[in-house]
């Protein structure tokens, strides 16, 4: 296929079509998600993320990927949830040093009543700052992803790891149709969706195919999709997996531009263990989306002044949003932090 055939975005991918597409020659594979990508995106533009652990470990899920499950000794500490203001602060940190979108993570296998309108706050607050806003806080109800909505939430993420053949070998407390049954509720209540998966926890070439499968079969793709690459834990029961070859992670990059040619791709955990001539490979095979900043969850990331001197290597700029002038933001966040400090929503973690 040309590099710049026009690409139908489609949600009817059979796995032979996809494997033949992994199959391909390197160069050809990536040619031809350089393609895909320039039809809809500007090429040498990123989108830059903040991620902020808002409730941090003894989570009831057991992901054997993940050191903040309450089933493993991975020697991190259990956090309450964040107070509303220092997330501002957070968030207000995060736009200085360029990100566009405020992403918020919490622990839980699904948020509970009493914590939905500290969430619902955070969510207020960091809009006000002139920021996205994205959480990932586990399964949902509808009700609950109305009112995440009705207070402004962007984006909402909730991965679905590998394929649903796979998914047993990683996780036993969540089903697959649960998870496909939030993102159901996600996208009914307007909210954009974001959703992807881990590569290097055992995977078959076909769980990989098998994830893309399930992302862009859905009736509207995913408006980000981030590709993990496994971050090793100790006490986690991957630890001692085998890595990724960095060919074929590149290589899913790719393919994932290519099924989802509107999506944002975002490159994504396991970043701080790429050199800087693998993130580029990455770049040139459509990721355009990454999370800036020293951690990413509980995981080390590349530091800020790190990425920027890349970007300015390769040429490459960060995404925009329209925006306000400086004093107007400014000024957003300083009554953004005043009503949060006057409000009855004001959590104090601390003392709870």
């Amino acid at each position: 296929m040309s590099a710049t055939a026009e690409i139908t975005t489609r949600h009817d991918w059979s796995l032979a079509e996809v494997r033949a597409l992994f199959e391909q020659p390197f160069n050809d594979l990536l040619f031809q998600a350089q393609g895909v990508h320039r039809q809809h995106f500007h090429p040498n533009r990123v989108q830059v993320s903040t991620l902020l652990s808002i409730k941090t470990g003894a989570c009831p899920e057991d992901c054997k990927y993940c050191p903040q499950s309450g089933h493993y000794n991975t020697g991190l500490d259990k956090e309450k949830l964040m107070e509303v203001q220092k997330v501002l602060e957070a968030a207000a940190e995060a736009k200085a040093i360029g990100s566009t979108r405020f992403c918020m993570g919490a622990a839980w296998k699904h948020p509970s009543a009493k914590d939905m309108p500290y969430v619902l706050e955070m969510v207020k607050g960091v809009k006000k700052l002139g920021l996205e806003t994205c959480m990932t806080l586990g399964r949902l109800d509808q009700e609950q992803t109305q009112a995440l909505a009705a207070a402004g939430l962007d984006y909402y993420n909730h991965n679905l790891d590998t394929s649903p053949e796979f998914y047993g070998n990683i996780i036993t407390t969540r089903t697959y149709g649960e998870r496909l049954q939030t993102l159901a509720y996600v996208r009914e209540s307007g909210m954009k969706i974001c959703s992807g998966g881990i590569l290097g926890m055992g995977e078959s070439v076909d769980d990989r195919a098998g994830l893309l499968i399930q992302l862009a079969n859905l009736p509207e793709h995913p408006e980000s999709v981030p590709i993990n690459m496994l971050v090793k834990v100790k006490g986690t029961p991957l630890a001692e997996e085998k890595d990724v070859d960095p060919f074929d992670f590149i290589r899913t990059l790719a393919v994932a531009r290519i099924m989802m040619p509107k999506s944002h791709v975002r490159l994504s955990a396991g970043r701080e263990a790429m050199n800087e001539q693998m993130q580029a490979l990455a770049f040139m095979a459509g990721a355009n989306s990454i999370f800036y900043g020293e951690k990413l969850l509980t995981t080390a990331n590349p530091q800020a002044d790190k990425d920027m001197a890349l970007f300015k290597r390769l040429g490459i700029k960060p995404e925009e949003r329209e925006e306000h002038a400086d004093e107007v933001h400014q000024a957003a966040i300083e009554q953004a932090l005043v009503e949060q400090r006057d409000s009855k929503l004001f959590y104090n973690a601390a003392s709870a």
